[in-house]
């Protein structure tokens, strides 16, 4: 049930963050290190929001299995 309310909530979050990029039409100006590129805000948002995902799932799986490679402590 845990995993269902979690779903809900992160579906509703990116619905609500690319509604809230698809209204904006300005342009963003990014300054990376050695490149310079100019996106509009919702193609920024859409970026990062898909970005930081995959870097929450890359995370979160790591951790599992660093938690299943890991031997347990008998006290």
């Amino acid at each position: 049930m845990k995993i269902y309310i979690t779903l809900i909530l992160m579906i509703a979050l990116l619905v609500v963050a690319f509604i809230f990029g698809s209204q904006n039409n300005q342009m963003l100006t990014l300054n990376y290190l050695i490149a310079r590129t100019e996106l509009t805000v919702a193609a920024a948002v859409s970026l990062f929001t898909i970005i930081g995902f995959f870097f929450g799932i890359a995370f979160s799986l790591l951790w599992k299995l660093i938690r299943a490679v890991k031997p347990k402590k008998n006290v």
